[in-house]
């Protein structure tokens, strides 16, 4: 199993798991491997240091550290990721995914014909802006792919 340190185009980084270098590259050029923050395709495989424990167990700790080796770095802000994460599957499990009725549905729900409710789902940019233009409160949200859909 081959640990990575990805990055998408948008700077996100994460860690990928793959059976090999061949699978890694296979999958990235069949659009296989996504930011799990944003979805963009364009992932690239970041430098990163093999961690190789090669000293003897039965040395103390504080001789370990004092050695010539150099630790790596943890992926950056992985408590912001988990925190994204768990706001992306809080989102999802409180609202409904009305797909691309996301502007009909949103109108209906602030002009009262239908019970105030959580919902989800696709606008076209002039559609987003028509409804905000409408003093109806959205947000674009980009949700990770991976929470779309039932696990395999």
């Amino acid at each position: 199993m081959k640990v990575l340190d990805l990055e998408c185009s948008q700077g996100y980084t994460f860690e990928g798991w793959f059976g090999s270098e061949e699978d890694f590259v296979s999958q990235c050029e069949r659009a296989l491997v996504q930011c799990p923050m944003c979805t963009d395709a364009k992932v690239t495989k970041k430098l990163s240091a093999p961690r190789l424990n090669l000293s003897n167990p039965r040395e103390s700790s504080s001789e370990k550290t004092s050695g010539t080796s150099t630790p790596v770095a943890a992926p950056a802000n992985p408590d912001l990721t988990s925190a994204w994460m768990a706001m992306a599957r809080a989102m999802i499990a409180n609202t409904s995914d009305v797909g691309n009725r996301f502007a009909e549905e949103a109108r209906k729900i602030h002009y009262g014909e239908v019970p105030e409710h959580g919902i989800r789902g696709q606008a076209t940019a002039q559609e987003t802006r028509d409804l905000l233009e409408e003093g109806i409160a959205v947000m674009p949200l980009v949700l990770p792919d991976a929470l779309k859909e039932p696990l395999q």
